[in-house]
């Protein structure tokens, strides 16, 4: 017989895993300020694949306005350009040669907005992978009380370790989107 299939262990691993992601993805929303992670979720479509833009180029921030991106492969200069441009970041590169350079505008009430809504965006992404490892544990719960032996009490005592771990992340999540979105709109 197999051992049991749920690890709650596993679950808290790929819970805190969504919510490192999602601090990652806030930490490149800019502030004003050229941050070399800004680009970070950025995927570029190159040799029949989306890649990180960090797999393409090196992004370096020579000034505290300015990024910049070195890109390796000339013929990939084009995909990158584009890439940046659709990321709703609201970056226009300056193409020089394969140097893409990247002046920070300031930041507009309007733009402020933007990225405040970008918080949201990233915070749902989180939240649906948090559901779906909760999801998971339900159903290896399950999978442990048919063909394990578990019992019916021993499941919805996980079962409600799971859920509170589900809302315990959630919060979390909610926490750190909150008080990226009140550093952006400078309240």
């Amino acid at each position: 017989m197999a051992g049991p299939v749920y690890n709650k262990a596993d679950l808290e691993r790929r819970m805190a895993g969504a919510v490192e992601a999602l601090k990652h993805d806030l930490q490149g929303l800019r502030t004003g300020r050229a941050s070399t992670a800004l680009l970070d979720p950025i995927t570029v479509e190159v040799y029949g694949a989306h890649m990180p833009i960090s797999q393409v180029a090196t992004v370096s921030a020579p000034e505290p306005r300015m990024l910049s991106v070195q890109v390796w492969d000339k013929s990939t200069v084009g995909p990158v350009d584009k890439a940046i441009r659709s990321s709703g970041l609201g970056l226009n590169p300056i193409v020089d040669g394969q140097t893409l350079r990247l002046p920070i505008p300031d930041l507009t009430e309007e733009r402020r907005r933007e990225l405040a809504k970008l918080c949201g965006q990233y915070a749902e992404k989180a939240k649906i992978a948090v559901r779906n490892v909760r999801r998971d544990g339900m159903d290896n719960l399950k999978t442990d009380e048919k063909k394990n032996g578990l019992s019916e009490d021993e499941r919805k005592r996980h079962e409600a370790e799971v859920q509170k771990l589900t809302d315990a992340t959630i919060v979390e999540i909610d926490t750190a989107t909150a008080a990226k979105e009140k550093e952006i709109l400078g309240k």
